[in-house]
């Protein structure tokens, strides 16, 4: 009970190891910069109409994540069936990829080919396999990498896949093979169960905001504080252990002692905090981690239905826009009008870039000029529209991250009442559930557990594939059939 514990960042991770600290009598104080709660995984609002970050699934394997998610929200969460697409080339692709709708759709002559291509690269593989395309080439062949991986990773990025590292592959498409879904949907498998991604997935009904908006207020039923508009100044440190936070409040600084500090900021603003500083070679380690930062511009469209998709990714370089996230069809709740659509158009950015300094009303027509080319609605139907820019979306695994991680991380584990945690705070591309497991392992090893935050989302399953029976030729989840990945 002596125990206070500061929380930088009230994001997922944030929040869960305040949850949990509540949960188990010791108080926190969770500083936010921003002036709503969720991070990333916010709910932002305009004009009557919800609208997602990035568009976030609920779906875990870690049956603590559930249990939280649902002692949060209870009925507010709604189960959404799970529909993307891929457009290429003028047409629509499922994803998961499904045969026969790749087959008709790339044609007889350029499928032989994937197949050839994907033969040889079985055959002849990339070796060592350290970069994002060795990793993918080695396992769909270099044909089916150029269709549909290259061109929306780099959009991703902004930088060449021979730079990504294959680390961030096998963290998003371990265990996925394409040779695998034409295999099942052409012969009867010999196995009684295949890996499949999921078809269904829950969703708070306004948004992943409403979750952590639930959070907050639990945290302060049970004695705890939520400070928004409270960026960090300093973190004061003395013999390895760190004493205390200066925050800025209502334009004057505040101090906030601590016996422990749970942080979700970037590793890079962390380091840049620390008083004394960190050694030189901390510090220059800690600029070269780099991020990849995200707008959205949200279209309102006077037309009650547009497509029946969750979200589309836009593989074409014809298109500016990465991804479309429909938000009608992630919950009806979303949009106050039945007879209106919102649309997210996603844009993969860099701060300070021309697109990112673009005035809003610029991003509004380009977004608009996207959709039509696009064909999935005309640039006069759209009535409305808002731009939402997001800082250090994505932590980047180019090609000198693991060395600086390294460096940075040797530093900060030195510190001893000190723990990172969540996507940014261990520059690692987590998931919404395993940010919130290094949120609760951390509170838990204040508590006097001896987790090990840095193995979550290490060697794991990829976080949205299960296991599927089709010893009855159907798929156990929702008793379809399944040739997809």
């Amino acid at each position: 009970m002596d125990k206070h514990v500061v929380i930088l960042g009230a994001g997922p991770a944030g929040l869960t190891a305040a949850y949990e600290l509540a949960k188990r009598g010791i108080t926190s104080t969770v500083l936010e910069a921003d002036s709503m709660v969720g991070g990333i995984a916010r709910t932002e609002r305009y004009n009557g109409y919800y609208f997602d970050i990035g568009g976030h699934r609920f779906f875990t394997k870690d049956s603590e994540v559930n249990r939280i998610w649902h002692e949060l929200l209870g009925d507010d969460f709604i189960e959404v069936p799970r529909l993307s697409r891929i457009y290429l080339n003028g047409k629509y692709f499922y994803y998961p990829l499904r045969a026969l709708n790749a087959f008709f759709g790339l044609g007889l002559v350029n499928s032989i080919w994937i197949t050839l291509s994907y033969l040889h690269a079985r055959l002849f593989p990339l070796l060592p396999e350290e970069s994002f395309e060795d990793f993918v080439v080695n396992r769909f062949g270099k044909r089916l990498y150029y269709l549909f991986f290259k061109t929306y990773t780099e959009k991703v990025w902004g930088i060449s896949c021979k730079e990504i590292r294959a680390e961030w592959a096998a963290q998003r498409i371990r265990g996925l093979s394409f040779t695998a879904a034409v295999l099942n949907a052409l012969f009867k498998p010999r196995s009684k169960q295949i890996r499949t991604l999921i078809e269904k997935f829950e969703y708070p009904r306004k948004g992943p905001g409403m979750m952590w908006e639930a959070a907050k207020t639990f945290i302060e039923a049970h004695g705890s504080r939520v400070l928004l508009n409270s960026p960090v100044v300093r973190i004061k440190q003395q013999d390895n252990h760190i004493d205390s936070v200066i925050v800025t409040r209502s334009g004057r600084e505040e101090e906030i002692t601590c016996t422990h500090i749970i942080s979700s900021l970037a590793l890079r603003d962390l380091i840049q905090f620390l008083d004394p500083p960190a050694p030189d070679d901390v510090r220059s380690a800690a600029e070269k981690l780099h991020y990849r930062d995200f707008l959205t511009v949200v279209l309102i469209l006077n037309r009650p239905e547009l497509f029946p998709d969750n979200w589309i990714y836009i593989h074409t370089p014809h298109a500016r826009v990465g991804r479309i996230q429909n938000f009608k069809n992630w919950s009806r709740d979303m949009v106050p009008d039945p007879q209106m659509t919102s649309l997210g158009m996603e844009y993969f950015v860099s701060e300070g870039d021309e697109m990112w300094t673009k005035p809003d009303e610029q991003l509004i027509e380009l977004a608009k000029q996207d959709l039509e080319f696009l064909k999935l609605a005309n640039a006069n139907d759209v009535v409305d529209g808002t731009v939402k820019r997001m800082r250090k979306a994505y932590p980047v695994y180019d090609s000198t991250y693991r060395e600086n991680l390294n460096v940075v991380r040797g530093y900060l584990d030195s510190i001893e009442n000190l723990q990172t945690v969540g996507r940014n705070g261990m520059h690692k591309y987590n998931n919404q559930d395993h940010s919130m497991v290094t949120g609760l392992l951390a509170a838990r090893n204040i508590c006097g557990e001896k987790n090990l935050l840095w193995a979550v989302n290490t060697d794991m399953e990829y976080q949205e594939t299960i296991q599927v029976d089709l010893s009855n030729g159907a798929n156990a989840q929702d008793g379809q059939t399944s040739s997809s990945i």
